[in-house]
């Protein structure tokens, strides 16, 4: 196959593009730092994109089997000023835009659509067991979401297969959610985040990367799909298994009022909110997790190919 990638560079898509191209299938990244060559491609392969600017190379996408879009500002960057906020939400809605319309108008247009998107579609759920099937929530990032899969719209009003991965906390020894912990835990700093009754949909980095490939392969599928490990956890028994797998003690917890004074509105959506998620329409189609619950996932993402912990590489 050849698949373009946006946001390639990034956690996931650097996974994902890698597995591929191990398994003998084209790359081609998105990049915005102009070094396209002709037709807006550089030597690699790359395509030459400016999502606020609306200009991409269309024509360097024709024939593309697929394309997986991933690119956006990170939510978890600083605190969320009303600029931060407007970046946040263009950052995901006017890439998707551009990328759809674009793909719409191809010759030759890719057959899947694999679009990036996140659990807080469903806002706070509490203990609720939430599904694709469950109604949209509220908050800034619940309307984000909204907003950024409806810019999609017209791929798939274009007839081609659009799917919505909604991603939960992506587990990977280096970089994302788990490397601040790591650090914390490691100098038995660690401790649930308020009460630790609030629900953490999560997912490890491999099953993130095989999950996305599945549904670029499975042409029955669209829509959205909870992209999350079957086995939602608290955040006391999600610290407790950290703290287990690094050998280290958690026993600090951290009030709610702290985070929620340095952070604000960020505290409570990202760190406070309760997400009871099931990868019901994954599991339906029998999608099987390598990691289904956190001992397995931790166990794998804290080891290296070497076999060493990496925990030690914190040292």
């Amino acid at each position: 196959m050849r698949v373009a990638i946006s946001g390639a560079s990034g956690l996931i898509g650097t996974a994902l593009g890698g597995a591929l191209q191990a398994d003998g299938h084209e790359v081609v990244p998105l990049v915005r730092d102009g070094t396209g060559g002709r037709s807006g491609a550089d030597r690699s392969g790359a395509i030459r994109w400016d999502p606020a600017g609306g200009t991409i190379d269309a024509a360097a996408l024709e024939g593309t089997d697929a394309v997986v879009h991933l690119a956006g500002a990170s939510i978890g960057s600083g605190r969320w000023t009303a600029a931060r906020k407007r970046l946040i939400r263009d950052s995901r809605t006017q890439g998707t835009a551009l990328i759809a319309r674009t793909l719409a108008g191809l010759d030759q247009p890719p057959r899947v659509l694999v679009s990036g998107s996140g659990v807080n579609a469903y806002g706070d759920g509490g203990d609720t067991v939430l599904t694709e099937a469950s109604p949209r929530g509220q908050g800034f990032l619940a309307d984000v979401v909204e907003a950024w899969e409806a810019a999609a719209a017209p791929a798939a009003d274009a007839g081609i297969r659009t799917v919505f991965s909604r991603n939960g906390v992506v587990l990977a020894r280096r970089g994302g959610a788990l490397t601040p912990m790591l650090r914390l835990f490691r100098l038995g700093l660690g401790g649930r985040l308020g009460s630790g009754r609030q629900w953490m949909s999560w997912i490890s980095l491999p099953d993130e990367v095989a999950a996305l490939r599945f549904l670029i392969e499975r042409d029955d599928i669209s829509g959205p799909v909870n992209v999350t490990a079957p086995e939602p956890v608290t955040n006391r028994d999600f610290t407790a298994a950290l703290a287990h797998a690094l050998h280290r003690p958690a026993v600090l917890p951290v009030p709610r009022l702290g985070p929620r004074l340095v952070l604000g509105e960020m505290a409570d959506e990202l760190l406070f909110v309760s997400l009871r998620v099931q990868p019901a329409v994954l599991q339906e189609a029998g999608f099987r997790f390598s990691h289904p619950d956190v001992a397995t996932a931790f166990a794998a993402v804290l080891q290296d190919r070497e076999g060493h912990d990496a925990e030690e590489e914190l040292r």
